[in-house]
């Protein structure tokens, strides 16, 4: 079907110019989307879709050769209607495969977290108190080494090596030497 009567009878190829775009426009845009529509089951898509249809359209215009315009439309709501929902399905695949890799890796993680701070609450637990005691005061409530010596009244020396004996200790408890 051709756009134009004067076409029809020379049987000639659809010269796609603004004035014939705007008739296809008009004539077809309804029918494309109705039937994008009933692929997609979505209206926003079906809109989309029958817009890049007609994008196309109009940017290889002088470069298509169509003769039967209504045959080459819809042929193409069809195959970018078919497209849309293969990329559709695989978006939703990968996301579904992320999801359940997120969650169970985010679970191992929680699991991990819990068992090293148990462990390390337990090595901090084992040091001597005068060196749990700064080890604390130092990376629990985040006081510097010159406030504990003032509370403990020790030297700021003692604090430093209280806090890498917890240190050493803690390393080693962490990251044992086979």
């Amino acid at each position: 079907m051709y756009i134009c009567d004067a076409l029809e009878e020379q049987h000639q190829l659809l010269q796609v110019n603004r004035a014939s775009f705007e008739q296809l426009f008009e004539r077809y845009w309804k029918r494309l989307y109705a039937f994008a529509v009933k692929m997609t089951s979505d209206e926003e898509d079906a809109k989309e879709i029958v817009q890049e249809i007609f994008k196309s359209l109009w940017e290889r215009r002088e470069n298509l050769n169509i003769q039967d315009v209504e045959r080459y439309l819809l042929r193409s709501v069809k195959l970018k209607t078919m497209e849309y929902i293969r990329n559709k399905t695989t978006k939703q695949r990968h996301h579904d495969i992320i999801l359940s890799t997120t969650r169970v890796d985010y679970e191992d993680q929680q699991v991990l977290v819990k068992e090293l701070n148990h462990k390390v609450h337990s090595l901090v637990e084992s040091l001597p108190k005068q060196c749990k005691n700064v080890f604390k005061m130092s990376r629990e409530e985040g006081l510097t080494n010159k406030e504990i010596s003032r509370l403990l009244l020790i030297s700021e020396r003692a604090v430093e090596y209280h806090i890498s004996k917890a240190l050493s200790t803690l390393k080693i408890g962490l990251y044992p030497v086979e």
